[in-house]
C-alpha cells in the first residue's frame, strides 16, 4: 500500500513540477530517433522541499534512499509511456533508467560530508552534500550506461526480447555492469551481451579538498589544527566538464568505495553547482574614521596603509614602498571572473630574505586564495597516470591553478630550476599553460594538449647575498640599474614591478627591525604598536575584501595621463636595433596599477592621482631593470619622509604634488600628440 502511496505521489509531482512534460519531450525524441535502444535515460528534476511537503514518505525515500526511490519513477514512467505510447519500442520496465537530479539538500548538518571532520560522516548509500576547490581532473574517458543481454540457449523464451537490461548504478565498476558470467534465471544458461545495443557514456574524475585545507598553503599559521585529504567525484554524461581545476563548488552525491590498489572514499556526483563567494559588508569603524579624516587627500589614506601594515611582523614605517606594492597586488585579486591582465606581480630584491619572506607569508593569509607554494611541488599543472585505473590521464593542479584569484607566492627565485624558470616567464608573458598528454606514454593512439588560463598574481624574490656569492656582480653603467645575478633578465622584465628591498627605513634601517625582533621574542603573542591594536588583521581582512569588490572606472584625465606616460616611456627606452624596451604588457600594468590604488582608497573612479602613484611605481621599476632615464624618479618617491604625524603627511602630498607637474610636463615633452588637461580645464 505504502509503495502505491509513493507511486501516486510520484505522478501527482511530476505533473506540478512540469517534470511530466519534459519526460513526454524526451520521449518524443526517442520515438522520433531512428536508432533503436536497449536502454532508455531519462533525467528527472526534484526539488526535495517540494516533494517533502507533498508526500513526506516519497521526500523522505528519496532523500535516504535514493536508488530505491529512482524505481519508484521508474514505474511511474513505464506506466505513462505504455498508457500514452510514447514509445513504440519500448518493451520492459528495466529498459528505463531514471536519474533524480536533486536540487539541494536539506540545511541540516547530517548531510553536510565535511571533509575535515574523522571519521567522515557517512553511514549509507544517500545523498550528501559537500564543497570544495577542485584540485586534479581526468581526461574523459567512456563507461557503460546500459547494456542488453540474452540467454545463450535459442530453445530459452529469454534468448530474446529486452527481459535482461543491465545500467550503471552509484558505486558500480564497469565489470559490475558487463561481464561474462552472468546466467539466466530460467534455464541457467549463459548470457551473452547484445552489443550492438550497448550505450555508452561519458565519464571524469575530479579531485577536491575542502576550503579549509587551502590554510596548509599560507605560511603565516593561524594556529588552527586540521586535517585533510582529497575526495575523489565521480562525474558521468551531462556533468562531464562542468567543473574546472582551481574553481570551488558545491557537490551532491552518493558516497561510494572504490577497491583500487587500496580501498578509497568517492562521491558518484549527482549535481554540481558553482560556489558564489560571499560579498563584504564592509569594513571597520576604524578605518571608516581613518577614511574620513584623510578624505581631502588622494594620497594620504594609503599612505597610512603601508605605513601601519603587518606591524605584527615589521615595525611601523619600514617597508613602506613594498608594503604599499603588496596591499596594491592583494586588492587585484577577486572573488570574481575578472580580466587576466588585471593581475600584480612582484619581483623583490633584497638580502634580508628572511623578513622579507615572512612579511609575504604574513600577507598572502589575508585573501582566500594566498598560496606559498613548497618548493618540492610544481606550480604549474603536471600529468600523470590515473590510480583508478580507468584509462584516462590525471592533470594534477599546481600551486598556480589553486591560488585562481589570488596569490601565488614562489619564495626565492634561485631555487628553482631554469627549466621552470622559463615555464614561469612563459606563463607570464601569455597567462596561460599548455599540457601536453604523450599518446604513447599514457596508452593512447594520439597525443593531447590541455590549455589553462593562469589568474592569479606571482610575488618571488631574489637574495642578492646568496647571488653575489655565486655570481660576481658585474658593474653596471646606467644609474639606477641593478645586477640581478643569476636570475635571466628576460625573467625579471616579465614581472610588472621589480622592488629594491634592501634598507628597511630611509633614516634608521636596522634599529627599529633589532627592537622589534627583541620584543617579539620576550612576547610573541603581545601587541608591540598602538596601530596593532587600532587596525588589526581581521581589519585589513575586511578592507581587503571590500576593496576588491569595488567596481572602479576610469576618470578620462586619468586614461590620457596613463597613455601619455605609456608613450613617452616607449620613445624615450628605444634604440634603432632592440626597439623599445617596455613589454606590450606595460600598458596593462599601469592601469592595473592605477585601478589599484583608487581601490585601496575605496573609490570608484580612478583620477590622475591614481595614474601618478602608478607612473611612479612603473618608473621606480623600469630605473631597476634598464637605468635612469629623463624622468628621474627617486627611490624613495613615494615615501621620501617617514610618516610621523600629520605634518609629514601634508609634506609628502607637497611633494606629490610636485612630482604630478613634473610627469605633466614629462608627457607633455615626450608624448606625441598626447593631450594632459589640468584639474581647472
Amino acid at each position: 500500500f505504502l509503495y502505491l502511496k509513493m507511486k501516486e505521489a510520484a505522478l501527482i509531482y511530476l505533473d506540478r513540477s512540469g517534470g511530466l512534460q519534459k519526460f513526454m519531450d524526451d520521449c518524443k525524441y526517442y520515438n522520433d530517433s531512428k536508432q533503436s535502444y536497449a536502454v532508455y535515460r531519462f533525467n528527472i528534476l526534484i526539488n526535495p522541499s517540494d516533494v517533502v511537503e507533498l508526500d513526506p514518505e516519497l521526500g523522505n525515500y528519496i532523500l535516504h534512499h535514493p536508488l530505491e526511490a529512482a524505481q519508484v519513477f521508474q514505474s511511474v514512467c513505464f506506466v505513462a509511456v505504455k498508457t500514452l505510447s510514447l514509445i513504440g519500442e519500448l518493451q520492459t520496465e528495466s529498459q528505463i533508467n531514471i536519474v533524480l537530479k536533486l536540487t539541494h539538500l536539506p540545511p541540516l548538518p547530517s548531510y553536510y560530508l565535511d571533509l575535515c571532520e574523522f571519521p567522515l560522516n557517512y553511514t549509507s548509500q544517500r545523498f550528501y552534500m559537500m564543497q570544495g576547490i577542485v584540485i586534479a581532473m581526468t581526461t574523459t574517458t567512456k563507461y557503460t550506461q546500459g547494456a542488453r543481454f540474452l540467454c545463450s540457449d535459442e530453445a530459452c523464451p529469454l534468448s530474446k526480447g529486452f527481459q535482461y537490461i543491465r545500467v550503471h548504478v552509484p558505486g558500480a565498476t564497469e565489470s559490475a555492469t558487463v561481464r561474462n558470467d552472468f546466467l539466466c534465471h530460467l534455464c541457467s544458461s549463459s548470457l551473452q551481451e547484445d552489443r550492438k545495443f550497448r550505450v555508452l557514456g561519458d565519464k571524469q574524475i575530479i579531485e577536491i579538498i575542502t576550503t579549509k585545507a587551502l590554510h596548509a598553503f599560507q605560511g603565516y599559521s593561524k594556529n588552527q589544527p586540521f586535517r585533510f585529504q582529497s575526495l575523489s567525484i565521480f562525474l558521468r554524461d551531462e556533468l562531464v566538464n562542468k567543473m574546472k581545476i582551481g574553481n570551488e563548488y558545491k557537490i551532491i552525491g552518493i558516497p561510494v568505495c572504490v577497491k583500487t590498489s587500496q580501498t578509497a572514499l568517492c562521491i558518484e556526483a549527482n549535481s554540481v553547482s558553482f560556489c558564489d563567494p560571499e560579498v563584504p559588508s564592509g569594513i571597520s569603524d576604524n578605518f571608516r574614521y581613518l577614511i574620513s579624516l584623510t578624505s581631502s587627500s588622494c594620497w594620504k589614506f594609503t599612505a597610512i596603509l603601508a605605513n601601519i601594515f603587518a606591524s605584527q611582523i615589521v615595525p611601523p614605517g619600514t617597508y613602506n614602498l613594498l608594503k604599499l606594492c603588496l596591499l596594491m597586488s592583494l586588492v587585484q585579486t577577486s572573488d570574481h571572473k575578472k580580466e587576466l591582465e588585471d593581475c600584480l606581480d612582484i619581483l623583490i630584491i633584497t638580502s634580508d630574505t628572511l623578513l622579507i619572506d615572512r612579511l609575504l607569508n604574513f600577507s598572502i593569509s589575508l585573501v582566500p586564495r594566498g598560496i606559498h607554494h613548497p618548493v618540492s611541488t610544481e606550480v604549474f599543472p603536471t600529468v600523470s597516470r590515473n590510480k583508478y585505473g580507468t584509462g584516462a590521464v590525471t592533470i594534477q593542479a599546481g600551486s598556480a591553478l589553486l591560488a585562481k584569484d589570488g596569490i601565488c607566492f614562489i619564495g626565492d627565485l634561485a631555487l628553482h630550476r631554469k627549466d621552470k624558470l622559463e615555464q614561469l616567464q612563459s606563463v607570464l608573458e601569455s597567462r596561460s599553460i599548455t599540457v601536453y598528454i604523450p599518446g604513447k606514454k599514457f596508452g593512447d593512439v594520439i597525443d593531447q594538449q590541455m590549455s589553462f588560463p593562469i589568474q592569479c598574481s606571482f610575488w618571488s624574490f631574489v637574495d642578492m647575498d646568496a647571488s653575489s656569492r655565486k655570481n660576481a656582480q658585474k658593474p653596471s653603467t646606467l644609474i639606477g640599474q641593478m645586477d640581478y645575478g643569476l636570475i635571466p633578465t628576460n625573467l625579471v622584465e616579465a614581472f610588472g614591478l621589480l622592488i629594491n628591498c634592501n634598507e628597511s627605513s630611509p633614516c634608521h634601517p636596522l634599529l627599529s627591525v633589532v627592537q622589534h625582533t627583541l620584543k617579539k621574542a620576550m612576547d610573541p603573542e603581545g601587541l608591540l604598536y598602538l596601530a596593532s591594536k587600532q587596525f588589526t588583521t581581521e581589519d585589513f581582512e575586511k578592507l581587503l575584501a571590500f576593496a576588491k569588490n569595488l567596481h572602479v572606472e576610469f576618470s578620462l584625465e586619468a586614461e590620457r595621463m596613463i597613455h601619455g606616460y605609456y608613450l613617452a616611456s616607449r620613445r624615450i627606452r628605444a634604440d634603432s636595433i632592440y626597439g623599445s624596451k617596455l613589454s606590450a604588457s606595460a600598458l596593462k600594468y599601469l592601469f592595473s596599477l592605477s585601478e589599484a590604488h583608487a581601490r585601496l582608497n575605496l573609490r570608484n573612479k580612478v583620477l590622475k592621482e591614481d595614474a601618478l602613484i602608478a607612473a611612479l611605481l612603473f618608473e621606480t621599476s623600469l630605473t631597476l631593470k634598464f637605468g635612469a632615464s629623463v624622468f628621474c624618479v627617486a627611490p624613495n618617491a613615494l615615501f621620501p619622509f617617514e610618516l610621523y604625524n600629520e605634518e609629514y603627511l601634508e609634506q609628502r602630498d607637497l611633494y606629490l604634488t610636485q612630482c604630478l607637474q613634473q610627469l605633466q610636463k614629462f608627457i607633455a615633452t615626450y608624448g606625441p600628440g598626447t593631450v594632459v588637461f589640468s584639474s581647472d580645464e
